[in-house]
């Protein structure tokens, strides 16, 4: 396999037919993290997120799969990859900040679990589901 690090053609999202819309869900799905990260947690959620290190890991998994399927170049991902990192290193200085969250390295270990785990499926045929689905829905639906 070869990998393409050239600048040219880094943001090209022609496989996709409905591109803005999975780019505006997949910022959404940031700014929900982003949000979900500071603010602080009730009492009553306390207790289901016992498994605190697994759902940082499938967040940023999330992340960086949805962001994957939509720009497939390589240098994209890796780009793409280090900003998810820095956001998830970033976010968790900001809790130590909030008095209702604390400061733990270990959620960065999740986070870069996630990306760097979401980044290796991006090149099986995950990387290509949400391209599938889409054509699927507009082959069923749409009848285009």
């Amino acid at each position: 396999m070869t990998f393409d690090f050239q600048s040219t053609g880094m943001l090209r999202v022609g496989h996709l037919r409905f591109k803005r819309l999975w780019i505006g869900l997949g910022l959404i799905m940031v700014l929900t993290v982003a949000v979900a990260s500071v603010v602080s947690v009730p009492p009553t959620l306390k207790t289901f997120m016992l498994q605190d290190k697994a759902l940082h890991t499938i967040a940023y998994a999330c992340l960086m799969a949805w962001f994957t399927q939509i720009y497939r170049h390589d240098l994209t991902r890796l780009l793409l990859a280090i900003g998810l990192i820095l956001m998830g290193i970033a976010i968790e200085f900001v809790q130590g900040m909030v008095p209702a969250r604390n400061f733990d390295v270990l959620d960065m270990v999740a986070n870069t679990s996630g990306v760097v785990l979401a980044w290796a499926l991006a090149y099986t045929w995950v990387g290509k589901s949400l391209a599938w689905m889409e054509a699927l829905f507009c082959r069923a639906v749409l009848r285009v």
